[in-house]
């Protein structure tokens, strides 16, 4: 018996059953010209289908609200038909792939819009500079939405999930973290409503319950996942309190069933640390799915010790189509091509090599 043996085991994400605890998580990777998937995506995904399960990059509920570019989207009937190249790939391999649906908020630059201004819970920019089409401009001071819109993107996302299901996913990660729509309500650096919306977590947290039960009424709990990153700074996100955060929102999100919570564990600009993972496993009742930094025999101990159910591996998984059966070889790993992360075409995309 090795001591990666829990890693190979399979495990039920609510009415997903999966073959293997390893999730390949999502990844941006702008490659859907028009916003749509392609081969060129299918090819991609079903190299990774050995994963236990695969989680779309980020893809957007709303038009004009790109935030990428070449990123895709599932509102429109187009799109459905596109993404079924997709999960027909993957689910041919025998894989199973959950679509991340999403809002980017005030992330999505006018430049990628049409001029379409950007909107978030307040009218609060992002610190900095993004790319655009035409080049490196500051992020734009978002509109603060109106409770008709807040209603109406509740209802793109219902829309977004339904149409999932109807692409053949296998079920939806609603996208709640990294400085995105969701993530602004949520914390308090970017919300400073003084509505129903603002305020107290409590409140805070209506438009992701107003999400979750919209989504999870139209496709079952049992398949609607929900990614959280409680520690975050990217985007000018702050949470004073983040392990008291996530413990709040791990004891209310039990009453959802939702087929997982996906939990990260650390912070991508390095400028918050904390244990936030001992109070979600105290707290929160469901499969929980962690990610950030996790070596195979880290992953495989965590799940041993019951810390945690899956883990989500991002770049090894990028840049190893077959990272599983590599896991078991011991074999040597490719080493991930930052350069080419997100540019187009198959360069540092289709072309990482499976093992010899």
């Amino acid at each position: 018996m090795s001591n990666l043996d829990s890693l190979f085991s399979p495990v039920a994400v609510g009415d997903v059953e999966l073959a293997n605890r390893f999730v390949m998580a999502p990844l941006t990777r702008c490659r859907a010209p028009g916003h749509l998937a392609n081969a060129l995506m299918a090819e991609y995904y079903s190299q990774r289908a050995s994963a236990g399960l695969v989680i779309t990059e980020c893809t957007m509920v709303t038009p004009d609200t790109s935030t990428f570019g070449d990123d895709p989207g599932i509102y429109s009937d187009e799109q459905v038909e596109a993404w079924k190249q997709v999960t027909d790939a993957v689910h041919a391999k025998g894989g199973k792939i959950f679509m991340q649906i999403w809002h980017g908020g005030r992330a999505a630059h006018p430049s990628f819009n049409g001029g379409k201004e950007a909107v978030s819970a307040s009218a609060i920019a992002i610190e900095g500079e993004t790319h655009t089409p035409e080049g490196k401009q500051p992020y734009s001071v978002p509109r603060e939405l109106t409770k008709a819109e807040i209603a109406a993107i509740v209802d793109d996302f219902r829309q977004g999930a339904a149409n999932a299901i109807k692409a053949g996913f296998d079920g939806v990660e609603v996208h709640g973290a990294n400085g995105y729509l969701i993530d602004e309500f949520l914390r308090e650096s970017a919300n400073q409503r003084t509505d129903e919306y603002g305020g107290p977590i409590e409140n805070r947290a209506r438009f992701l319950f107003e999400v979750l039960d919209a989504v999870t009424a139209e496709i079952g709990a049992g398949r609607v996942g929900l990614r959280l990153s409680p520690l975050n700074s990217f985007q000018s996100m702050k949470t004073a309190d983040p392990v008291a955060w996530i413990s709040w929102l791990a004891k209310a999100l039990n009453r959802y069933q939702l087929a997982y919570l996906h939990v990260m564990r650390t912070d991508f600009m390095g400028l918050q640390s904390a244990d936030v993972l001992t109070p979600v496993r105290a707290d929160y009742q469901g499969h929980l799915m962690v990610n950030m930094g996790y070596s195979a025999a880290e992953a495989a101990a965590d799940i041993d010790a019951g810390k945690v159910d899956s883990v989500a591996f991002g770049t090894a998984i990028l840049a190893n189509p077959d990272f599983p059966a590599r896991v078991k070889a011991g074999a040597e790993l490719n080493t991930p091509n930052p350069d080419t992360f997100y540019t187009p075409g198959a360069v540092g995309y289709t072309d990482y090599p499976f093992m010899a």
